[in-house]
């Protein structure tokens, strides 16, 4: 895990390098001197922590490197700030002359200049020559960490097999078994093993491969093992076989126990000597003619199964390949013919079913224990692992100490299963060090969170965890939300637009990212309700409150080099503002991250006046009724403000000049006072905006804009798309008319080549029929408009792109709707607010793709059986 801080660390290094580069000329030689310290240093830590995890000599030299790499990070954010103090009293002076008058311009103020340039001049030189010092010293405490390393014998940990700490060696067995033993008796999942089976028995004669994936724990061997011991695959597959993977797999290996498996254990001598070729063809050579089945289990790498298939020959004659895996990636690519089934988590249900089984046994159930029972099994969140070793570990106390387990369910839960946490952190551990600070910046949100997931990318570009190169961080970061939950790491929440809008964790990885965190001494939590603090050193970089009337007041106590503050009012008991703002701003000129969301919007506050000695600030998030100081503009690191204001009429909006934020790429709040936004060049999206605003701004400056919330009630009648057709770059946009009768046409919206999601709320009277035209790439519309009067489909139907479609409660209230033979080829999810519907005709090859219907219910209207099948409730 320090693996990760260090590299982060080091990228901060080489950022600063190359973005401040006019403040660091007098010490570029020695940060980058320091730099390449650091990267040398983290080669020996890569798997120093798992493999001599029990060695304390090790943990405290792992401890070292991320306290220096923490202390490197410090050196140069502070020299920033020193730098800056200095502008500013620059700057002050520069003022004071500006505003002397003509008489008293002569030899005294060009002495006044001449002295304040040569004493800025000097006290930069000190700023640089403190900086070498300290960075010296650095350098001398990571050359004195890496003679301890010789000193101590500690020079081959990288390599050295001998050994190996016990705790490493039970990491590397567990790697090696099944992740989730079989049961006898599977609870759940009725309807995917009657899915999977028919797969396996189907007539197809050609070979495919079947994909079981998810998270760990959820019950993919063993669904896997239920399928394999099945009488009728026994019966139909002449020779079966299995082989567990891992994440540390050898192929010549697996191969040689898919040979033995394949002989019912029972391996020639010769076997053992035979090289990676021959096992292949002998492999192949015994399966000719043979239906087979063969289970590939806990597969970690897309390479692992293409490296052994070449031994599995296509007999044409209904062979099968069951895989499973905790990522989607692997389970996708796996064949050119694959069935991949995502496996869910339990329903609550079967949850309860699981759990009684296990709890039970030994005691009859009575209402008091009912109640307790199906509170700790919601705690588990669906995940069979969990009821599992929760319903043993309980079946095991008496009645009297299941209030203790419900209290402490998750310590309990780790204290009596090493599966439970090992298992889950092997996902960790198999994360690259950016993936890995990702996930570890979700212990931050608090328990059954519903994360927004547009929040979460702004809050890991702004901590510094999205990597600047030639692709846009945002995207970068998107990348990595989806491939964390290809790595069945977090939950998908809401889908919004075909998009993931809200995301979660189970509550198990989230207390493994808590742990993680704490260990790296990352994280700090505050919650006054539960009367816990996940981390109490003073030094945590990264602090969360939750709740509680005193939430704010553990700020006294907080470390000063504090980066990261995140207030969640979660009960309407936070202090106000002015207990803890007005001392924020000098306390803590540290901070990147600021977040304080309060309930209360009629509080009547302010942001300091000295907000603008957060120099490091990248993002700001406030909700009440703030006014916001001028000297915001200063804050000239700023990329993401999001304010969201009262209702109150004397309540401040934003400075007018915002354009003055050079580096803001969001900006979003409810924006009703006109602002100027030209030339905000890296500006990617602006919400809530008004035409008062957007009819003075010259659209072509706005280079980068990529999703534009608007609302027009100003200007009436003049409203038109050509100001949006000139934003080249535009893939969101939502347009609302509130004093204005009806929408211009939309045909300027075709010269927007990347507009993929358009949202229009107002009236219109009816729809162009040219739409698929004019909108060729559109792929989620969602149309709260009102008083159509003809059927929208014959013209919607024909948007080819078109994935996923809306129409509002008030959008059409005719009886009828027709959708046409290949009429919606790519649309998969359907939302209908129709309540006057009578008639729906839907002819044979529409609708060819549809995977989820919402719609209102229709007491008269009769639906295909291939549509009932996809009817999901309408929220």
């Amino acid at each position: 895990m320090v693996d990760a801080v260090v590299s982060y660390v080091v990228k901060r290094l080489g950022d600063y390098l190359i973005q401040e580069a006019a403040f660091f000329r007098g010490i570029r030689s020695e940060v980058e001197s320091l730099q390449k310290d650091l990267e040398w240093m983290n080669c020996f830590l890569k798997d120093a922590e798992e493999k001599q995890v029990d060695n304390p000599l090790i943990r405290q030299w792992v401890s070292d490197i991320r306290d220096i790499a923490f202390d490197c990070e410090d050196v140069l954010d502070e020299f920033m700030i020193k730098v800056r103090d200095e502008e500013i009293a620059s700057d002050i002076v520069k003022g004071g002359e500006g505003q002397s008058s003509k008489r008293k311009r002569g030899l005294l103020p060009t002495f006044k200049k001449s002295v304040a340039k040569s004493s800025r001049k000097g006290k930069e030189k000190v700023t640089v020559y403190n900086i070498g010092k300290e960075i010296e010293t650095l350098k001398k405490k990571l050359s004195v960490v890496s003679q301890r390393r010789q000193e101590y014998g500690l020079e081959n940990i990288n390599v050295k097999r001998e050994g190996e700490s016990p705790a490493f060696c039970r990491l590397k067995q567990l790697r090696k078994t099944n992740s989730f033993s079989f049961e006898e008796n599977v609870v759940g999942y009725k309807d995917e093993t009657g899915e999977l089976l028919g797969k396996l028995l189907d007539d197809e004669p050609r070979r495919y491969v079947i994909s079981i994936w998810g998270t760990g724990g959820l019950g993919k061997t063993t669904l896997a093992g239920k399928l394999y011991n099945n009488s009728a695959i026994i019966q139909k597959f002449s020779c079966s076989a299995w082989v567990s993977v891992s994440q540390d797999y050898n192929t010549q290996d697996l191969l040689g126990r898919i040979i033995k498996s394949f002989n019912s254990g029972n391996t020639p001598e010769k076997f053992e000597r035979m090289s990676q070729d021959d096992m292949e063809r002998h492999l192949h050579k015994s399966l000719q003619g043979c239906r087979y089945l063969v289970v590939v289990d806990d597969v970690w790498h897309k390479e692992a199964w293409a490296s052994l298939k070449r031994a599995f020959p296509d007999n044409k004659n209904g062979s099968r390949v069951i895989i499973t895996t905790r990522i989607k990636d692997v389970a996708e690519r796996s064949d050119q013919r694959t069935h991949i089934h995502e496996l869910r988590f339990l329903n609550q249900e079967e949850s309860w079913q699981l759990f009684c089984e296990k709890a039970f046994c030994n005691f009859n159930i009575d209402e008091g224990l009912e109640k307790l029972g199906r509170e700790m099994v919601e705690k588990c969140g669906g995940l069979p692992l969990a009821i599992v070793v929760l319903g043993s570990l309980l079946s095991t106390k008496k009645p009297q100490a299941w209030n203790l387990v419900r209290d402490n369910i998750w310590r309990h839960l780790r204290n009596d299963s090493i599966q439970i946490t090992q298992l889950l952190a092997l996902s960790f551990n198999d994360l690259p060090y950016q993936l890995k600070l990702c996930f570890l910046y979700l212990s931050n949100f608090p328990e059954d969170f519903e994360i927004n997931t547009e929040k979460l990318i702004h809050l890991w570009v702004a901590e510094g965890y999205i990597p600047h190169d030639e692709e846009i961080m945002e995207d970068v970061a998107h990348n990595y939300l989806n491939e964390l939950i290809n790595r069945s790491l977090i939950q998908k929440g809401e889908i919004r637009f075909g998009m993931v809008g809200t995301c979660r964790v189970h509550d198990l990885l989230r207390d493994l990212a808590i742990q993680k965190a704490k260990e790296l001494n990352l994280v700090q939590i505050y919650d006054e309700i539960r009367n816990s603090a996940h981390s109490s050193k003073v030094s945590c970089r990264r602090l969360a409150i939750y709740s509680g009337k005193n939430g704010t007041s553990c700020l006294q106590h907080c470390n000063p080099l504090l980066r990261s503050l995140l207030i969640f009012d979660l009960c309407g008991e936070l202090p106000t503002y002015e207990q803890f703002i007005p001392t924020l701003c000098t306390r803590f000129r540290f901070l990147r991250v600021l977040e304080f969301e309060h309930r209360s919007l009629s509080q009547r506050c302010s942001l300091p006046k000295d907000i603008d000695k957060l120099i490091h600030l990248k993002y700001l998030r406030f909700e009440g009724a703030l006014k916001i100081p001028k000297s915001i503009l200063n804050l000239s690191n700023l990329e993401t403000l999001h304010c969201h204001w009262g209702l109150l009429p004397d309540c401040n909006s934003l400075p007018t000049e915002i354009w003055k934020l050079k580096s803001l790429r969001h900006l979003i709040g409810r924006l009703v006072v006109p602002l100027r936004i030209d030339n905000m060049t890296n500006l990617q999206t602006l919400k809530n905006v008004r035409d008062n605003t957007w009819t003075k701004t010259n659209p072509e400056t706005l280079v980068n804009l990529r999703e534009l919330h608007l609302s027009v009630c100003y200007e009436r009648g003049k409203f038109t798309f050509d100001s949006i057709a000139k934003l080249k770059s535009i893939q969101i946009l939502t347009v609302s008319l509130l004093n204005v009768q009806f929408f211009p046409t939309l045909q300027p919206l075709s010269h927007c080549r990347y507009l993929r999601h358009l949202i229009l709320n107002g009236k219109m009277e009816k729809l162009p029929g040219e739409m698929h035209v004019f909108l060729p790439n559109v792929e989620s519309l969602l149309l709260n408009i009102s008083q159509l009067v003809d059927d929208p489909m014959p013209i919607l139907e024909k948007m080819l792109n078109l994935t996923e479609l809306e129409l509002g409660r008030f959008c059409y209230s005719g009886k009828k709707m027709v959708c046409t033979a290949k009429g919606f080829p790519r649309l998969e999810i359907l939302t209908l607010h129709t309540k006057d519907l009578e008639e729906w005709q839907i002819e044979e090859g529409a609708l060819p793709v549809l995977r989820g219907l919402k719609m209102e219910k229709h007491s008269q209207l009769k639906l295909p059986e291939r549509l009932k099948s996809v009817l999901l409730p309408l929220r």
